[in-house]
């Protein structure tokens, strides 16, 4: 699995020829890393005298990045795994009418499962930069640049997802299916890039404090 190789090899195999892994995972992989710092700067709160009136909203909140963490880090090998299904349909062969109906069938149901794992991606990109902006308010000072740079990149993996979401509406022959896409990733992303800016102004006020 991808997600158990070094950093290095990830690297390697997001720049290579090969098409999966790609921008789906690597949204999935901004997520993750937001999430990871959301609960760092939870780590660094929890257990601090000067922050023991919020030690149970942060230990909330790391449970929560955690999770999150944990289904990103999912996301990133099960975009793979629609990608590839994507691209079997196509490849589908297409000799006769009966052979061209299957294969066409196969290819829409594939690109509808396409475009649902950067949907649910973009979801919980939003969740982790809700949780950074809790973060900023309350946790460490010394960590609330890390919250601001989890909001940059939570909002980067929903951008990111939402152009994979876009890849696959585009040639989806079912046109209630496409809009009903564009319209969720549509309103999540401006949730997303309210949380970040809200997040970017805490943690601006926070370190001239």
């Amino acid at each position: 699995m991808l997600v158990e190789h070094s950093v290095q090899e990830m690297l390697n195999e997001l720049a290579s020829a090969a098409p999966p892994p790609g921008g789906g995972s690597a949204a999935a992989l901004a997520g993750a890393l937001a999430a990871g710092l959301v609960s760092m700067v939870c780590n660094l709160t929890v257990g601090k005298r000067r922050y023991r009136s919020v030690e149970a909203d942060m230990r909330s909140i790391l449970g929560q990045a955690e999770s999150c963490r944990e289904r990103l880090t999912w996301l990133i090998q099960r975009d793979m795994e629609v990608y590839s299904t994507v691209m079997a349909a196509y490849r589908l062969p297409s000799t006769s009418s009966e052979e061209r109906l299957s294969r066409q069938l196969a290819w829409q149901a594939a690109l509808q499962e396409a475009a649902d794992v950067p949907l649910q991606i973009a979801e919980c990109c939003q969740n982790v930069v809700q949780l950074a902006t809790d973060a900023a308010r309350m946790g460490n000072t010394w960590a609330v640049s890390d919250a601001g740079a989890a909001a940059s990149l939570a909002l980067a993996g929903a951008q990111a997802a939402s152009l994979s979401i876009e890849v696959n509406v585009r040639s989806m022959e079912d046109g209630a299916a496409a809009e009903a896409f564009r319209s969720r990733i549509e309103r999540i992303l401006a949730e997303v890039g309210r949380l970040a800016h809200e997040t970017h102004a805490i943690v601006e006020e926070r370190m001239e404090a």
